[in-house]
């Protein structure tokens, strides 16, 4: 594989590109290659996927064990404050709906709405945890689409 598309690889796995970022360049280096686009598409919402797992372990073990260290708690705390507005609005609004709202969370293709957020989100409110992987899931799959859509120019023709 090109190095690239690796690099393009990489920025979808991280929390503040993920998806919205990864999957263009991914796909604009695989047009440049001649990589079938269904095959990136997979591999990045794949990525993306198994990222949840990833950051639901570390909220949950390497995270207590973190918090010890001063700088991972000052970056966390300032993380949290910074989208902790959007967590209780997202509390408030959709607290009947749970597991929908947090999808839908996760599918709008905005900065700080992904796989990394939607999993936060799910930790701070305690949601049921096969619940939220299966949501948070749905909508990865979702920005996905609506993001390879948006990258092939599908949305110009509104």
């Amino acid at each position: 594989m090109n190095l690239k598309i690796i690099y393009a690889l990489i920025l979808t796995i991280l929390p503040v590109s993920e998806l919205r970022i990864g999957l263009p360049l991914a796909l604009t280096y695989a047009f440049e290659e001649s990589i079938p686009i269904i095959l990136i598409f997979s591999i990045v919402v794949l990525l993306n996927i198994l990222l949840v797992f990833f950051v639901f372990y570390f909220l949950d073990n390497l995270h207590k064990i973190l918090m010890e260290v001063k700088i991972y708690q000052r970056f966390f705390r300032f993380y949290l404050r910074k989208i902790q507005g959007k967590i209780d609005k997202f509390e408030k609004r959709y607290a009947s709906q749970g597991f929908i709202a947090l999808a839908i969370f996760v599918a709008v293709p905005l900065p700080g709405t992904g796989a990394w957020s939607g999993c936060l989100v799910a930790w701070l409110l305690g949601l049921e945890r096969k619940k939220s992987i299966l949501a948070i899931s749905t909508g990865v799959f979702v920005a996905g689409v609506l993001i390879l859509l948006g990258t092939l120019g599908f949305f110009k023709i509104f």
